[in-house]
């Protein structure tokens, strides 16, 4: 994607290149996956998905938009690594499209994401329900996520500015396993539709708030609902853990833009690793 001429950071780093279809008949893409949005040495889940939603927005001219995309992390990302994008569209309706699609790197499937596509911008608003945006300081009164002590180098953070709520800045000090803050990219892209998927898988896990730094916490699956195009500026996020079994948790998210109105909803299953493990 470009705006008014410039290409942006997120676009050149999720390029897709069309190869024709493949032995199945699905539609086929490469893409190279770069090491700028790593958690540690592994792709942020949000980027990795990020070329093949690309992938299938391409093929729907009527419905652009993703409404609600679901995937499941069935191996990690390699980085700095090429990689192969299928996509095979299932259904398209007259307000909505569904799509199946995979990430092969290295021969092995690492995703593979169920979608559906609309147009957001011929939505109705016919009742309006909504949350309010969470309480939060400007951005330039919260913490720079680069200060935090995390445990692990986050190039991701060259690639999105993010902002924490002073009250949860502190690994290990908050009650609740909670997490607030804004963010935006780094270059001044402005956030879109699909920006939102990566957006919601951007923030320290909220147990970083309550436990402090407890090791790594990969994605098992993902589902984000996509509630309007938003505006330009901040996004501002709160991601909730309630749920806590064994190692793996459920995490709740909720994204608002600077117009205070509610852009994406995710929730996502998680893997608690410790260092030990």
């Amino acid at each position: 994607m470009s705006f008014e001429g410039e290409t942006f950071q997120f676009d050149d780093e999720t390029a897709i290149t069309s190869t024709g279809p493949n032995a199945d008949g699905d539609h086929q893409w490469d893409t190279h996956l770069t090491s700028n949005w790593n958690i540690g040495e592994n792709p942020n889940g949000g980027y990795l998905s990020a070329a093949l939603v690309r992938a299938m927005a391409s093929l729907e001219s009527t419905h652009p938009d993703p409404l609600t995309v679901t995937t499941h992390y069935l191996r990690p990302g390699a980085s700095a690594t090429d990689g192969i994008v299928s996509v095979e569209p299932i259904r398209t309706g007259r307000t909505l499209s569904t799509l199946r699609g995979r990430l092969d790197q290295g021969g092995k499937t690492r995703i593979e994401t169920l979608a559906a596509f609309t147009d957001l911008s011929q939505a109705e608003d016919r009742l309006d329900l909504s949350l309010a945006p969470v309480d939060l300081p400007d951005p330039d009164d919260c913490v720079d996520r680069n200060s935090l002590d995390q445990g692990v180098d986050i190039s991701l953070l060259s690639r999105v500015e993010m902002r924490v709520d002073p009250k949860m800045a502190v690994a290990g000090e908050g009650e609740r396993a909670e997490i607030h803050g804004w963010i935006r990219f780094s270059d001044g892209r402005p956030p879109d539709a699909q920006s939102l998927i990566l957006f919601s898988d951007a923030f320290p896990p909220p147990l970083f708030n309550m436990l402090g730094n407890i090791g790594w916490v990969p994605t098992i699956e993902l589902t984000v609902h996509i509630r309007r195009q938003p505006v330009a500026g901040w996004i501002r996020g709160k991601f909730v853990v309630q749920d806590v079994a064994g190692n793996r948790m459920i995490e709740d998210g909720t994204l608002w833009d600077e117009s205070g109105a509610i852009v994406a909803r995710s929730r996502q299953v998680g893997l608690i690793l410790t260092p030990e493990a």
